[in-house]
């Protein structure tokens, strides 16, 4: 006898019991793989008002349950525009409303405001291949009854991508800078691997950073205080004026982050003369640190670099992390070790004759990122002779 799975999509968080939902997100209890889809993260920005009004971006979290315990579970949203979301589909919006299609609203199973790779189909363990099935199905049935354009999952894992390509769903390849800690026992472990003159760059600018005034401060659990995000709100709300036009969160988003999150966050901060002068912010997975969100009052040679990449290496060697992700774009990132690597996302286009056009898109896109991850690969700055002599 078949097992019946159930696929509702839920009116928000705060209906789902976060230990139910949590023992999806994070099966193995510790640390999570990443703190992004634990309960706690996605119910602060529903609290916190980031998500939900007139943001653009409703919570149906999509949930399966067999006889009534909770099996698998999707983070998913009604989206009526495409900000926030780092994989961008502008053009395609752009070309099916000008062909005289209603793009908006779509459904995207994601993280709001968050790059950074992870499961999007939350699963217990045993129900892996059905859950995840469930949840793919359950999300195109919902884009069709409701007449919707399409269903989007964003920054999925390689595994999600391939089983969500068997089902007939368009697998789209993109690219990020990560860098691996192999297993260094300290940063100038990491710049014995570099050649000669990437490691006297990085140096230079750590020097350079070292040299703004001040003290650098890594503040985590409860050594994260409120003066903190007070001034890392004015930080975030500078960087993103200029970035998106308007900040996505909230400043109620850090308090509660603050209060719920503090064990998973790694907030690094520039004090000069008493004042907080520049932060950047990250959290903390299992095997990745994320680097999320930097700002600063001021302007200090590398102190950007400092902040966001060479303190975060230091955590992760401290750690023991293997990989820090620093977020999106940004090919400056290159220089300092961060390598190129392959990102994933799932789409499905209601309409066939845009599914076609969209997958000769996705098909010509794929090229080029593989083409583009193999040129930028080969002018990182890791040495390419094992023998090249040491400072």
């Amino acid at each position: 006898m078949d097992t019946q799975i159930e696929v509702t999509a839920q009116d928000g968080f705060g209906g789902i019991d976060a230990a139910e939902w949590d023992a999806l997100a994070n099966p193995e209890g510790g640390v999570p793989p990443d703190p992004f889809t634990t309960h706690r993260f996605l119910r602060a920005l529903e609290i916190s008002r980031s998500t939900g009004g007139r943001s653009g971006w409703e919570a149906r979290p999509l949930t399966a349950h067999v006889d009534g315990r909770l099996i698998a579970a999707a983070p998913l949203y009604l989206k009526s525009h495409s900000q926030g979301e780092y994989i961008f589909d502008f053009n395609w919006a752009d070309a099916y409303e000008r062909a005289g299609g209603q793009y908006y609203p779509k459904i995207q199973i994601a993280v709001p405001f968050t790059p950074a790779t992870g499961r999007r189909f939350l699963t217990l363990p045993g129900f892996e291949a059905t859950g995840r099935s469930a949840l793919m199905q359950g999300a195109v049935a919902l884009a069709e009854q409701n007449g919707l354009s399409s269903v989007h999952a964003t920054f999925c894992t390689e595994d999600e991508a391939e089983a969500g390509a068997e089902l007939g769903l368009m697998a789209r390849a993109s690219q990020q800078f990560h860098w691996q800690n192999r297993n260094y026992a300290d940063f100038e472990a990491f710049l014995a691997d570099l050649s000669s003159r990437k490691r006297k760059n990085i140096r230079k600018e750590r020097e350079g950073a070292q040299a703004f005034g001040g003290t650098i401060h890594a503040l985590t659990g409860p050594d994260l205080k409120p003066e903190h995000w007070d001034a890392f709100w004015r930080f975030y709300q500078d960087t993103g004026r200029r970035k998106w036009g308007s900040p996505y969160l909230t400043r109620a988003f850090f308090d509660e982050i603050h209060r719920t999150m503090a064990d998973d966050i790694l907030l690094v901060m520039a004090e000069r003369e008493g004042r907080w002068v520049a932060g950047a912010l990250n959290f903390i997975g299992r095997d990745t640190l994320f680097g999320r969100y930097w700002g600063s009052t001021e302007h200090h040679p590398f102190l950007h670099f400092e902040l966001c990449y060479y303190q975060a290496m230091d955590f992760a060697i401290a750690r023991g992390i293997p990989h820090v992700e620093a977020g999106a774009q940004g090919e400056h990132k290159l220089a300092r070790g961060y390598l190129p690597t392959e990102t994933h996302s799932l789409h499905w286009i209601a309409d066939p004759a845009f599914r076609r056009a969209v997958a000769q898109y996705l098909e010509a896109e794929r090229a080029a990122v593989d083409e583009e991850i193999e040129v930028l690969t080969s002018y990182g700055p890791f040495r390419r002779d094992t023998g090249e002599a040491e400072d």
